[in-house]
């Protein structure tokens, strides 16, 4: 400014990037097409001593139940589990300063002015989880997709040969004056710990479910054999999924001749265990009471346990 010292003013900051919980958002498929993403840069300052204007922020939605990870590290940057919930995971650069801030006694026409920051850049990893209540984990064809399809509205495609399910399918069981949401995940194999069949795509998705409800086809050669299995494949893949709470379900028991008696599995604590037709409809309502029971019990002490940590 003529005669009047320096007046330039501050650059604007960078925007940030933010990731939000969206519901009604079921897929990633979108990055799969678009690889990165800005936020809007900081204005430049102007003179009189005007600020830039700072960049707009940029909102990504995901689904709810996405993971974010380091892609370098692995390490968890957020987990975004409930509607709507948002994450700051790169933070715009700061503005630089105007020459205005630069005059002194001795330079009182500084021609110099500041740099911005540099701001935050991530490369980063997404991994979709599904939210369910009861998780239904089985050898491939024991039932799994036609039990759900008779208990909630949800149509799994079912047929007899292996792993019909292909991704996971979630069905919401409605009683009179409560529902819960159950998951039907693909069948597990042996190895499913080190990605063998469709593995890892079967054990993550269970990993938020309050109850794990353990199919077993009482037809099978050896359903002891067939139940050890399952539980040995949760120990190998987390400890914390082997403990998780779990039922028996004793699917098939139409097939059972009449002389037959329902095997008798390794009890494992206090785990109940109901046999059941999902073709005739037998034991499907004592089921289901019986899902929804622990599954608000659960929930219940989980709010208590939160409520108590400080």
């Amino acid at each position: 400014m003529p005669k009047g010292g320096p007046d330039g003013g501050d650059g604007g900051d960078g925007g940030s990037v933010y990731f939000a919980a969206e519901p009604g958002r079921m897929t990633l498929m979108d990055f799969k097409y678009r690889k990165i993403y800005r936020a809007g840069n900081g204005g430049p300052g102007r003179g009189k001593k005007q600020h830039g204007k700072k960049g707009e922020d940029l909102r990504i939605p995901v689904p709810v139940g996405t993971t974010i990870r380091d892609a370098s590290t692995g390490e968890v940057l957020a987990d975004l589990i409930r509607p709507f919930q948002e994450i700051l995971l790169a933070r715009g650069g700061r503005g630089g300063r105007g020459n205005c801030h630069f005059a002194s006694a001795t330079v009182q026409t500084p021609l110099h002015a500041e740099e911005g920051g540099r701001c935050e850049e991530r490369e980063i990893r997404f991994e979709l989880k599904l939210i369910a209540d009861v998780g239904l984990v089985g050898l491939p064809n024991a039932g799994k997709s036609t039990l759900l399809s008779r208990i909630s509205a949800a149509r799994p495609k079912i047929a007899d040969y292996a792993f019909t399910t292909l991704h996971p399918v979630l069905g919401v069981v409605g009683l009179d004056t409560d529902s819960f949401v159950v998951a039907d995940i693909p069948g597990i194999i042996e190895g499913a710990h080190e990605g063998k069949g469709l593995g890892i795509s079967f054990l993550r998705h269970i990993e938020r479910t309050a109850l794990i409800a353990v199919l077993i086809d009482v037809a099978s050669p050896d359903p002891v054999r067939d139940y050890r299995q399952i539980r040995e494949e949760l120990r190998a893949y987390s400890e914390a999924l082997y403990r998780r709470h779990h039922c028996v379900v004793l699917t098939k028991c139409d097939l059972l001749a009449p002389e037959s008696s329902i095997p008798a599995l390794p009890k494992e604590g206090q785990v109940d265990c109901f046999p059941i037709s999902a073709v005739t409809g037998q034991g499907l309502d004592t089921l289901v009471a019986a899902l929804s029971r622990k599954v608000k019990e659960l929930k219940a002490a989980k709010t208590s346990e939160t409520a108590e940590q400080p």
